[in-house]
C-alpha cells in the first residue's frame, strides 16, 4: 500500500504541518487517489478511508481531528474536535480553524485555492489553517487568521500548493479589486498571481515570516487535483495542521 505524500512545512514551534498531494488513496477514476473531498462524486466510504490514511501519516486520530463547511469567506473559528472519517460530523461553516490544543488537528481542502498555515512563532503555540480563495483573501481571511492568533508579531505562515498566475486567466471584475489591494503587478495580463496577493496580505496583516511553496496545482496533474484545469469533476487536496504535545 503506497502511503500518502505529504508535503511538510518546518514551522518554527511545536507544530506539524503539512500540505497533502494526490497520491496514496483509495480512490479512482477523476478522484484518483487521495481525494479527501466529500461534495466531489466520489463514493464517501472510499473518501474517509483517504482522511483515516492522511491522519496516519501525519501522526493524529482522526477522531479528534475537526474539518470545515467552507464558504468562501472571511470567518475563523476555534477547533473542536469532531472527527473527520465518518458520515455526521458537524463542522463548523468557516474558512480557518484555529487551536492551541495539543493533538487537536484541522483539515482543509482544496483544488486550485491556497491552503495557508499561520502560527505563533514565540509565547504560547498556537496554529491555524485557512482556505483561501480568491473571494476569501478580498474578504480578508488571512487578516482575521492573523488577528485570531494575536496580531502582529512572532508569527510565521506558509502558503501551500495552488493555482498560479501560469494558469489563472481572469476578468476584470476580479483582476481590478486585486489591483486595488495588492498593487499594480498582481494581474499582469489578466493572470492573478493568488500566491503572491496571500504573500502581500500576510505580511500587511503583520507576519513576520511567510513561505512560499511555488506549486502550480493547474501545471502539475500528477500531485495535484485541479478545479480549473479538470473542468470542476475532480478531487481535493488540502493542509492538516495541529499543535504537537
Amino acid at each position: 500500500m503506497k502511503a500518502p505524500e505529504l508535503i511538510d512545512w518546518a514551522a518554527p514551534g511545536p507544530y506539524r504541518v503539512a500540505f497533502s498531494t494526490r497520491g496514496g488513496g483509495v480512490s479512482d477514476g477523476p478522484f484518483s487517489s487521495l481525494n479527501l473531498g466529500l461534495l466531489t462524486g466520489d463514493e464517501p466510504e472510499r473518501v474517509f478511508e483517504n482522511r483515516r490514511r492522511l491522519c496516519a501519516a501525519a501522526g493524529v486520530d482522526p477522531e479528534r481531528a475537526t474539518m470545515a463547511w467552507q464558504q468562501h469567506g472571511a470567518r475563523v473559528v476555534r477547533a473542536a474536535p469532531t472527527g473527520i472519517s465518518t458520515a455526521g460530523a458537524a463542522f463548523e461553516r468557516c474558512d480557518g480553524l484555529w487551536s492551541d490544543e495539543p493533538g487537536l488537528a484541522m483539515g482543509l481542502v482544496t483544488a486550485d485555492c491556497l491552503p495557508v498555515a499561520v502560527c505563533r512563532a514565540a509565547g504560547e503555540p498556537a496554529l491555524g489553517v485557512l482556505h483561501v480563495g480568491w473571494r476569501g483573501l478580498l474578504a480578508g481571511i488571512l487578516a482575521a487568521g492573523v488577528r485570531t492568533l494575536g496580531g502582529a508579531g512572532s508569527l510565521a505562515a506558509a502558503v501551500g500548493p495552488g493555482i498560479g498566475p501560469c494558469c489563472y486567466e481572469v476578468g476584470e471584475k476580479v483582476a481590478a479589486p486585486f489591483r486595488a489591494a495588492f498593487g499594480a503587478d498582481i494581474a499582469p495580463g489578466g493572470r492573478l498571481d493568488l500566491p503572491l496577493a496571500a504573500e502581500r496580505a500576510l505580511v500587511a496583516a503583520g507576519c513576520d515570516r511567510v513561505e512560499r511553496l511555488h506549486s502550480c496545482t493547474a501545471c502539475d496533474a500528477e500531485r495535484f487535483f485541479s478545479h480549473r484545469r479538470d473542468e470542476g469533476r475532480t478531487g481535493r487536496q488540502g493542509i492538516i495542521g495541529y499543535v504537537v504535545g
